[in-house]
């Protein structure tokens, strides 16, 4: 990553506590949180400007770090925004599956999912088991968003239940994305 990049930290819903891996990142590194009103009942559309308001304030070129339903905002903001050639590259962390019986309706009402190919390079980390989408599912919003996908094995939701600390790994993911 440059100097002159800044890193924006998406979280899902809930919210990322203190031990996840986004804010370890943000304590470490000085990434920028997009803060969200409302984290129990997130509206897309709502999301989608705070996102907004976010990049377009970034003096230079961003990279984004999201986990989870945060995965889904970077889609829904590509797929709408007039200012993706501002995103470096994208790190997509355990994105759910919103076509599952079991997603709380909060996440449900994000449906349908947007699978339009994202307009900047990306990477989708998945876990092998975890228990909000399959490996299949993973790999197969990877390939619409035209993002490359890996497994990192059985580690759940890849959060902080995860183990992955301060995660140097995935830091590294993200500072790898290169331009198309």
């Amino acid at each position: 990553m440059t100097l002159d990049e800044r890193v924006l930290v998406l979280p899902g819903w809930l919210g990322s506590g203190p031990q996840h891996w986004q804010s370890r990142w943000e304590a470490l590194h000085g990434f920028v949180r997009v803060q969200q009103s409302d984290w129990e009942w997130p509206l897309r559309g709502d999301w989608m400007a705070q996102l907004e308001d976010a990049v377009l304030a970034a003096p230079g070129p961003v990279r984004l770090a999201a986990h989870s339903l945060g995965c889904h905002l970077v889609s829904a903001w590509a797929a709408h925004s007039r200012h993706t050639a501002r995103i470096a590259g994208a790190l997509l962390v355990a994105p759910p599956d919103l076509e599952r019986d079991e997603t709380p309706l909060p996440v449900a009402r994000w449906r349908p999912a947007l699978r339009q190919a994202l307009p900047f390079p990306a990477r989708v980390l998945y876990s092998d088991d975890d228990p909000f989408a399959t490996p299949e599912a993973s790999r197969g919003l990877a390939a619409d968003w035209g993002a490359v996908a890996e497994s990192l094995g059985a580690r759940g939701h890849l959060n902080a239940e995860s183990g992955l600390g301060d995660w140097p790994e995935g830091v590294a993911r993200l500072a790898a994305l290169a331009a198309r």
